[in-house]
């Protein structure tokens, strides 16, 4: 699907072309009709001689409805600009020119309309020849001029002809899986509800599709979907779609919003671009200015940033950060519009290179500087590069997302970075593996390696550091913690050991006066086998260290927080206990206690304990072999 959007100055018969195109006259209000001038964006559809069917979208030329203009040219495939014979190059037909250019439109066809009116041929040989001088370094520069009169009838079946040969040239709209459509009508139809309309881009709508409106983040359901006022169950990228939602009221929605299906973008508040500013711009853009920003449907004031320079003159290039008042939905690649308030003029635009970049650039920072050169001239390789340094580590569909990259270019490009050790691949169990640059690997690894020195320094006599614990510390994603642990484990110098983490290398030993202190405790212990020192009495003789240490090394068994044995002893009246029962069947809190010669306290610990592994079971007041 295909949508062709005109412009040009008001009065040269845009409208009306586009009715002799298509037999549907674009002007829907009672004031456009009567003032015969277009106000607000106008849409029909026609079929070219091959039969494919494409939609038009028809702007106001006007000057004081620029505004309206914008909003419809964002998502259009191919431009009709029209002049008329009578007047030629106007005011508007510069101002149109320059946002179709800033905007990069693919191309297009030049309609020298009203060429009923012309004095003679010789005067349409000079608009023409004014014409190509006005079209020349654009993207219009090598468009056909079909003569055409909407009144008469002459040139249109050429002009037809001129606009299926400029479509051809333009590559199919990808379909990637993430459609968005910004809402540049929205209106209500009684019996069905609120119903917006946009061009559709980067993915198909299907009936019954969960759907959120951005930025606000209101949910709906696609209850219906039209092309060019046909039924549809499925909306294919490139076409103009009306799409009924179910559970979103008329006033939740506003010209600007875009919607999408969930969790496929977010808005921002902030991003990164680069601009071109008109020769023709009456003052330079000044750093922290504001100006009006037109993206995709949306127009929302924003502060400017300049990065890199002080401004940027009239008919310069440079880097800004873009701040909207009002959050908006950016996507790397996307166009955009400048245009300052007062007095009102277009005073450039020009393309999304970064929709989060974070904080704030510092304007004149080197790093920042290269980061922006890459993600404007780049390979496809050196902006997932940048992209990966600034997401830190994603998968691939997060990758496409904020690079702008198709998916196939992502894998293509990651191939690359891996092969030149600029990336690396982090595997995540059943999730998709994560990327991470290398910059950012060594990073973190150099990071949670110093970590775990301090901590085993710091603490020796403990096995390592808590997992959480590291995670906490490094600042780090559940999501990319354990991928990462996991590399690190492969590669050999982190070692997992229950909720514990630690260098390869450590290990708890024990010094000699620790050695002395230990052996005093377990000699404790050894004097009374079942009746040992308490958890609390060793740590206040052992100290908490110590004490963890010998737990951690196999000579202490705790079997309660209250009660602990020495590992030879813990094993004894285990083995005693399992013999007991072979022979009798089942023991009491009492026999046992008898049969040990301790206290109630230590057996009731012991028996519970040998419950809770397994060992035993307890039916009333007897235990048997489990």
């Amino acid at each position: 699907m295909r949508v062709i959007g005109t412009a040009g100055h008001v009065d040269h018969g845009k409208s009306t072309l586009v009715e002799a195109l298509t037999g549907q006259h674009p002007d829907r209000l009672r004031e456009e009709r009567e003032r015969e001038m277009s106000i607000v964006l106008g849409f029909a559809w026609f079929t070219l001689p091959n039969g494919e069917e494409v939609g038009i979208v028809d702007v106001p030329g006007h000057r004081d409805f620029i505004e309206n203009m914008l909003a419809g040219v964002g998502g259009i495939d191919a431009a009709l600009f029209v002049v008329a014979a009578d007047e030629g190059v106007m005011p508007q037909t510069r101002e149109h020119l320059a946002i179709l250019d800033l905007l990069g439109v693919p191309g297009g066809v030049v309609a020298l309309t009203k060429t009923d009116l012309a004095p003679d041929p010789e005067w349409l040989g000079l608009v023409e020849a004014d014409l190509r001088e006005t079209l020349a370094g654009t993207v219009l520069a090598e468009a056909p001029i079909v003569r055409v009169s909407a009144r008469t009838g002459e040139g249109i079946p050429a002009l037809r002809e001129a606009l299926q040969t400029a479509l051809a040239d333009c590559p199919p709209r990808p379909d990637a899986g993430r459609p968005r459509l910004p809402v540049d009508r929205v209106f209500t139809i009684a019996g069905f509800g609120t119903v917006v309309t946009g061009t559709l881009s980067n993915g198909s709508l299907h009936l019954g599709d969960e759907v959120v409106l951005l930025p606000e983040g209101v949910r709906g359901r696609v209850r219906g979907l039209q092309t060019h006022k046909r039924a549809e169950e499925t909306a294919l990228p490139g076409s103009r779609t009306a799409v009924n939602l179910a559970g979103v009221r008329r006033e939740q929605v506003r010209r600007g919003d875009v919607l999408c299906l969930p969790d496929t973008y977010r808005a921002t508040r902030r991003f990164d671009a680069h601009i071109r500013i008109l020769p023709q711009a009456s003052h330079p853009l000044k750093h922290n200015t504001f100006v009006k920003l037109f993206l995709g449907a949306a127009e929302v004031l924003a502060r400017i940033r300049v990065i890199g320079q002080e401004a940027i003159p009239p008919g310069g290039e440079g880097w800004l950060q873009l701040e909207p008042q009002t959050p908006v939905v950016a996507v790397r690649g996307d166009r955009f519009i400048l245009r300052v308030p007062s007095p009102p003029e277009t005073i450039g635009g020009g393309t999304g290179l970064d929709a989060f970049p974070g904080r704030r650039h510092k304007r004149f920072d080197a790093a920042v500087l290269a980061r922006l050169q890459a993600l404007t001239d780049g390979s496809p390789e050196d902006l997932l590069a940048q992209t990966l340094e600034s997401l830190g580590a994603a998968d691939e569909e997060a990758l496409a997302r904020r690079s702008g990259l198709p998916l196939e270019g992502v894998r293509a490009a990651l191939e690359i970075l891996q092969s030149r050790g600029e990336a690396r691949s982090l595997a995540g169990g059943e999730a998709p593996p994560l990327f991470m640059a290398q910059s950012r690997w060594e990073q973190v690894t150099s990071r949670a390696r110093r970590l775990l020195k301090e901590y085993h320094f710091t603490f020796p006599l403990r096995p390592g550091m808590p997992r959480e614990e590291l995670k906490s510390r490094l600042k780090l994603p559940e999501n990319w913690f354990l991928p990462l642990v996991a590399a690190w484990s492969a590669a050999g110098w982190l070692a997992e050991e229950s909720a514990f983490v630690r260098l390869a290398e450590h290990a708890v030993r024990l010094s000699p006066d620790e050695q002395a202190q230990a052996d005093a405790l377990l000699e404790a212990f050894a004097r009374a086998p079942a009746a040992p020192p308490t958890v609390k009495e060793c740590r206040q003789q052992a100290g908490d260290e110590l004490y963890g240490a010998l737990v951690y090394l196999g000579k202490l068994v705790p079997v309660s927080p209250e009660v602990v044995f020495r590992a030879e002893d813990y094993r004894r009246l285990r083995e005693d206990l399992v013999d007991y029962l072979r022979q009798h069947g089942t023991i009491t809190v009492a026999q046992a206690r008898d049969r040990w010669g301790t206290s109630r306290r230590y057996v009731l610990a012991l028996l519970e304990h040998f419950d809770s592994i397994g060992l035993t079971r307890r039916a009333g007041n007897e235990r048997t072999l489990a």
